[in-house]
């Protein structure tokens, strides 16, 4: 039985997605000269990181339910 729904394979990918962005923000902000601004850069890695997280729990989520069903 299948628990990966287009449901949580989409939460899934948008967290994946959205923690590739956090990680290329950090390495960006380390290199010193962000190719955005030091301050864009830092708003993208302070909303992609929750959110990379909050995905990810949704997809979690969604998959434990369907696997009960």
């Amino acid at each position: 039985m299948s628990t990966l729904t287009s449901k949580s394979a989409l939460l899934l990918g948008a967290s994946c997605v959205s923690t590739i962005a956090a990680v290329g923000s950090i390495f960006e902000l380390s290199s010193g000269e962000p190719q955005l601004g030091s301050l864009a850069t830092t708003i993208i890695l302070a909303i992609s990181l929750p959110l990379g997280g909050f995905l990810f729990y949704a997809a979690v989520k969604d998959a434990k339910e369907n696997q009960q069903q």
